[in-house]
């Protein structure tokens, strides 16, 4: 099921540049020239994602925002905003944005903040098992001290919402939560993501921006899938860490922040410290209070008051019902996607029941449990793309292009194919062509 995002801009060919765009990434998009007009839009639809300009005539995004989050607290909204300054940046999380994008911006960055949007949750953790209720109980004993914590578990099991909810009750809680996606990004705009970079430190740096670190003064960063960082960029986080002060790109003075540290990952660190594709002090840095989350097929308890949950999200405020045979069917399923999947077979499910009752048929309707067919399906996969990285010299963007996928994708599958023992070959430098708003 396509998400559905708002876009809020009085300027028209910046409405019809972001719209186009979202389209093509595979989102449903309505637009609203003011706050007044998108207000009226949140009345007749629900949407996944909210993207406001800050400086609009009657209603400004800020004010905007602030009506949002009385209607719909949960629902994200990110800010478009042509400065750049921290006191802008902290401000707009202090009012509850999501986050910002800074004008000018590219596809990229557009289409990693709406990700990062669409993957947090509203920060509630369900915990009717055992197991949730032993996570909770960690979260909430570490919450208010200030040690860097490390959540670990599988893709989708709701890491993000753990990390939320230790911000939430910390001392830091009236402070901004900036996640950032360690994986969206390559090396070198992930160091200007995090650090941020000085008027004119590099070609096309024409105002200073400040990095997620500056943003999340007083407050707490979420380095999300922290193992897919560069091995040289692991070696300025450890800095960080240890002298509480980042290295702004192009500034000759180390700056001082004051930020509590959550990290995230799906992997094996202790594996990968020992294949050398993580340090050993930084994981020990990180690693400090570890929690994991366990995946949704152990903890079934929880599958009931999720489902309740969700359905209460994507009902549009309708009396949708589970009948007791597909409930036993959810209940048993192996959830390999997590809480992820079982969110998005639940706001399909009820399209499919036309918002009333969601029976057995409706879920098998969806046949999303086809193994056989996978194995088959990922064998011709990984031909597809090993064939098209050797025609093409291992150029990523070429071969990506070639197979109509993003390069991020195909990236995201090399590392698979890889930590299966397939051998691929390396890519030679390219450049990922991206167009700017």
């Amino acid at each position: 099921m396509k998400r559905a995002i708002l876009v809020v801009d009085d300027d028209y060919h910046m409405r019809l540049a972001l719209k186009e765009s979202l389209i093509r990434a595979g989102y449903n998009v309505y637009v609203a020239e003011d706050g007044i007009r998108a207000s009226d839009e949140l009345k007749k639809r629900m949407f996944d994602v909210v993207i406001t300009d800050v400086k609009m005539p009657g209603m400004n995004g800020i004010d905007f925002l602030k009506l949002v989050k009385e209607k719909q607290p949960f629902l994200p909204v990110i800010l478009i905003t042509a400065y750049g300054t921290i006191q802008d940046a902290v401000h707009v999380i202090k009012e509850g944005a999501f986050d910002y994008i800074q004008k000018p911006f590219d596809s990229e960055a557009l289409y990693s903040v709406v990700k990062r949007a669409l993957k947090g949750d509203s920060g509630n953790i369900i915990c009717a098992s055992k197991a949730m209720k032993e996570v909770l109980l960690k979260a909430e004993r570490v919450a208010k001290s200030d040690i860097t914590v490390l959540v670990h578990g599988e893709s989708g099991v709701g890491k993000e919402v753990v990390s939320r909810f230790i911000h939430e009750n910390s001392d830091r809680a009236k402070g901004p939560f900036v996640p950032v996606n360690c994986a969206a990004l390559p090396e070198n705009l992930l160091e200007s993501e995090l650090f941020g970079y000085e008027k004119g430190a590099f070609t096309g740096a024409q105002s200073r921006k400040p990095g997620k670190f500056e943003v999340a003064d007083k407050g707490t960063i979420l380095l999300d899938e922290v193992t897919e960082m560069d091995f040289k960029l692991q070696a300025k986080l450890l800095r960080v860490l240890q002298e509480k002060e980042i290295e702004v790109i192009g500034s000759r003075h180390p700056k001082k922040v004051d930020v509590r540290v959550i990290a995230t990952t799906n992997r094996n660190m202790k594996r990968l410290v020992e294949e050398g594709r993580f340090r050993e002090d930084l994981y020990y840095r990180l690693n400090v209070f570890p929690i994991h989350v366990p995946p949704l097929r152990e903890r079934r308890d929880d599958i009931p008051e999720l489902v309740a949950h969700f359905l209460r999200k994507h009902s549009k405020g309708m009396d949708v019902r589970v009948e007791e045979e597909a409930m036993a069917f959810l209940k048993e399923n192996s959830w390999r996607g997590n809480v992820r999947e079982l969110e998005n077979i639940i706001a399909r499910a009820c399209i499919l029941s036309n918002y009333s009752v969601i029976k057995l048929t409706h879920l098998k309707e969806m046949d999303f449990a086809k193994e056989a067919h996978q194995g088959t399906m990922k064998e011709m996969e990984v031909k597809l793309i090993l064939d098209a990285l050797k025609a093409l010299n291992g150029n990523r963007t070429k071969a990506a292009s070639a197979l109509g996928i993003t390069v991020r994708t195909l990236r995201n599958k090399i590392r698979e194919y890889r930590e299966m023992g397939i051998a691929i070959p390396d890519s030679i430098p390219d450049r990922e062509e991206t167009w700017r708003f």
